[in-house]
């Protein structure tokens, strides 16, 4: 089964070196949803999982899914 792509826009921010450096992908969209990397495109390739699977839950518990509130490039 194929899953619907939906495009979410996302937050690429730098870690501190405190909390261990690389980078931190969010998505404002879906609370909670974010992933981390070595490199920006490492953390936003990661957190294309981290929708995908926030999504599963999100509709294995009946809650709504939120549509993306802009369209990402």
């Amino acid at each position: 089964m194929t899953r619907p792509t939906l495009r979410y826009p996302v937050l690429v921010e730098p870690l501190s070196p405190e909390d261990g450096g690389g980078f931190l992908a969010t998505v404002p969209d879906l609370p909670g949803c974010m992933s981390d990397g070595e490199s920006p495109e490492e953390a936003l390739r990661s957190v294309q999982d981290a929708i995908l699977e926030w999504i599963d839950e999100a509709k294995r518990l009946g809650h709504d899914v939120p549509k993306p509130s802009r369209k990402a490039a």
